[in-house]
């Protein structure tokens, strides 16, 4: 049931602008008294507009546990996002939501072990997962995360990821670059590749999130190495336009991404139509 209040426009402001890859930039948004525009779930999304330019959804990146404010990592693709690329600190947009159904942290995933695999700009809406188990620490088992990009500069939430993430108890984190480059000397390879290589245990709960490319081998190779569709979930956001199942953009056989999702377990991905 959609809420309301969802529905309705609230003035943000940007109070930072962070870059992290030439073609991302992490926004931070509050309301003009200093407070988070609405509470939201891991894997909820947002719209973001701006007057006479246009609107969008975009993953909302920061964690629920973040009571201060809203972050957004943005890649430049598009009309929207190339003049918020250009937007500054005190710039005020609209933002409304929160929008779809988020990751089952609460119950499906308490007290398992958590594998998050993540290509480019789909570390984005895992930022808010990732950073709420963390938070939550006891509640999860072992976590490892898997993140790849094409090159090391292309990396997001590289000094988040270096400075915290790996220096938790109980994560792992395994990252990988598509072509060697001076001054890396991780691990070169694409994620479908290397999480086969790193062979972990089938009886974790897989989450992925990607290009649509990079789902599609990554899954497969899970599924052969004895993972079951139903302990691996992805989101599909970027299908998403008017959050609300009106504009039809986002419907896929008898499934409205925006209020069926964006949140899905593959064994369900299976069942609808293959249009994405």
């Amino acid at each position: 049931m959609m809420n309301n209040e969802a529905l309705i426009p609230k003035v943000g402001v940007i109070t930072d602008v962070r870059i992290d890859t030439p073609d991302v930039k992490t926004f931070r948004v509050v309301t003009p008294d200093g407070k988070k525009a609405f509470d939201h779930r891991p894997g909820q999304c947002a719209m973001l507009s701006i007057p006479a330019v246009g609107e969008a959804m975009f993953s909302i990146t920061s964690s629920p546990t973040n009571t201060e404010y809203m972050e957004f990592s943005i890649k430049k693709c598009g009309c929207v996002t190339e003049w918020l690329h250009q937007a500054e600190v005190g710039q005020q947009i609209t933002i409304r939501g929160p929008y779809g159904n988020p990751f089952p942290v609460d119950d499906v995933f308490e007290g398992k072990d958590l594998l998050f695999i993540a290509g480019g700009i789909g570390l984005a809406p895992l930022r808010s997962v990732i950073n709420y188990c963390r938070h939550y620490r006891d509640r999860y088992g072992k976590i490892d995360i898997v993140y790849g990009s094409r090159s090391k500069d292309d990396l997001v939430d590289y000094k988040e990821i270096i400075d915290e993430w790996m220096n938790d108890d109980g994560i792992n984190v395994h990252l990988t670059i598509d072509r060697e480059q001076e001054g890396w000397d991780g691990h070169v390879g694409f994620v479908p590749s290397y999480v086969q290589e790193l062979g972990f245990d089938t009886n974790k709960t897989a989450v992925l999130c990607g290009p649509p490319i990079m789902i599609k081998f990554t899954l497969e190779g899970l599924v052969n190495m004895g993972f079951d569709k139903t302990n691996v979930y992805t989101t599909m956001e970027l299908k998403m336009k008017c959050g609300v199942g009106k504009c039809g953009r986002c419907n896929i056989g008898s499934k409205y991404v925006c209020k069926d999702g964006p949140v899905f377990r593959c064994d369900q991905i299976d069942e609808l139509p293959d249009e994405y």
